[in-house]
């Protein structure tokens, strides 16, 4: 069994996420193992990367960072996508946070990373915009030793 934990942007251009879902699809198609896909179900990225999971006939377990962690999505698209994703999942871990915050961000980054084998990181290699960006769970990656994997195809954009 391989974990394969994701972290990413969200906002991305139409091209980018061409681009980011068959990097994605590249990767996950490259294990020979059965497959647990760890995510936070953010919008972008990490919703990408579950439906390839999927896909793939892995199982999504999610680790939701606080309660109304559905509030926090921008968009009504990727709230539905977020729902639909969840009851999807095989397990469902809660954090203690009462409502989304950024170190509700971080603790959840933190545990994709600490339960996955590899690491997924859709970055563009910039510092993280707040605290729990993708450029915080790289670098808690890294310094724990985690095999982590930067997909950012020539020409991506964020959005």
């Amino acid at each position: 069994m391989t974990y394969l934990g994701c972290t990413g942007h969200q906002s991305l251009t139409r091209g980018t996420r061409r681009r980011i879902a068959a990097a994605i699809s590249k990767e996950v198609a490259s294990s020979t193992d059965d497959l647990v896909g760890l995510t936070s179900l953010a919008e972008g990225a990490d919703q990408m990367f579950a439906y390839t999971i999927l896909a793939a006939g892995g199982e999504l377990h999610v680790i939701v960072p606080s309660e109304d962690y559905d509030r926090s999505f921008q968009s009504d698209s990727a709230r539905i996508q977020y729902n639909a994703l969840l009851e999807l999942a095989t397990r469902v871990t809660s954090l203690p946070f009462e409502a989304p915050s950024e170190e509700a961000f971080l603790a959840a980054g933190h545990a994709v990373a600490d339960a996955s084998d590899v690491l997924l990181a859709v970055w563009d290699g910039q510092e993280a915009e707040g605290k729990g960006g993708t450029g915080d769970i790289v670098a808690y990656g890294r310094d724990r030793g985690l095999d982590v994997r930067v997909i950012w195809p020539p020409g991506s954009e964020r959005g």
